[in-house]
Order: C-alpha cells, then structure tokens, then sequence
C-alpha cells in the first residue's frame, strides 16, 4: 500500500493537521474477531467482535492516551479498516460516537449476513446495514468515508448489474441518509478498476486522510 510514503509525504506538504497513526495486529482470528459486536453473521464468524471492541475502548485507547499526547474529542478520532476491517470500524464508531467521530471503509465487507442469501430476496439480513436501521440512539455528526473498487468483487446477487460491494456500500449509505446525516457528513469514493488489495487502498489514502482529519 505504501502507507510509510503517504504518510511522508502529507508531512512534508502538511495537507493534514498533526496527527498519529496506529495499525493494530491482526492473526488468523480475525474472521472472529472482526465483524459486528452485536451478533455473529450466520456461519458464526465474527464471535469475538465484542471483545474485540472492548480492547480497543478499554485497553488500547487507555493506553494510547496514557502514552501519547492525543485528543479524547470524538471529532479527532478516526477508526478506519480495510475490507472485514472495514466492517469491523463502521460497526464500533457507529455504536460509540462518544469515542470515534470518523469511520474509514475500505472495500468494506458489508454483505455480513444473519442468513444466507435468499433468491426471493437476495438484498435482505446484512447485519450492518439492519443495525443502522434499527439504531435509536445515534450522532448525526459522525462522519463516514466509503470506497470501493469498480473489480472489488464479481459477484451480483440481485442481477442489476451492479457488484455487491458497492450495492452494499450505497444501501448503507442510503440507511445513513434515512438517519438524518448529511451529505456533507458522507463521502464515497469509487475508484474505476480499483481492486480488493491494497494497492488500490493506497490509492484511496490521501482521500481518506485529507477527509477524515479535515
């Protein structure tokens, strides 16, 4: 992705604010550990989602602002993640705007399902766009910055000719709309043979960055 380059170079031009980046390890539990905290998908991923959460409000944070000089304003913190990663930060900025105000979503693997696809209604169970839905307590100044890759994927479960992900990044997008926030608070970025791999997230970047730490 080149990210040590993009970071060198928005300091060097400065076309952020300072800011500090933090790139959290994942293994091979990620399947468990990323997805949305309120409820596994169908097939049981994304158990340890709530635990996962929980380290990152409870331990990681904590110990982030004991050891550097950061803001606790939710408006200068940014969780961003990359395809179930993407999921994964859409899913814990949503349920806590009083800690995050900016939510990045990389290719996100928003087609998380509670059943598996159904052909009389192919777009119904993601689990993601019913938690928005549903939500009766939320921030309208949150701020949420989508992309996706025109060869993301290949798949088209509704046959309108559109690929899942980005059907499933613009009906989330609408479901946010629905919740009364505004345009100015959303921003989709679609990049024309852009692919689910980082090198097309490292094209995506400085968007992401120059947006979210506006």
């Amino acid at each position: 992705m080149g990210f040590a380059e993009i970071l060198k170079h928005i300091s060097v031009h400065q076309t952020t604010k300072p800011f500090i980046a933090i790139g959290i390890h994942c293994t091979e539990r990620r399947i468990r550990e990323y997805g949305t905290a309120e409820r596994a998908d169908y097939k049981g991923r994304g158990d340890l989602a709530s635990k996962y959460t929980q380290f990152i409000l409870e331990e990681l944070l904590p110990q982030l602002r004991e050891q550097f000089s950061v803001s606790t304003k939710p408006e200068d913190n940014v969780f961003a993640g990359f395809s179930l990663g993407g999921l994964s930060a859409l899913d814990i900025v949503w349920a806590h705007p009083e800690v995050f105000g900016v939510a990045g979503i990389f290719s996100g693997s928003l087609w998380w399902r509670s059943m598996n696809v159904r052909i009389e209604d192919p777009d119904a169970d993601r689990i993601m766009h019913e938690i928005i839905q549903k939500s009766a307590k939320f921030d309208t100044n949150q701020r949420y910055w989508f992309q996706c890759g025109t060869l993301d994927e290949e798949e088209d479960r509704n046959n309108n000719g559109i690929i899942d992900s980005i059907d499933d990044a613009l009906d989330l997008i609408r479901a946010l709309r629905e919740k009364g926030i505004s345009e100015k608070n959303i921003r989709y970025l679609e990049i024309e043979n852009g692919r689910h791999e980082p090198e097309t997230w490292g094209k995506a970047m400085p968007d992401f960055l120059g947006w979210g730490l506006a």
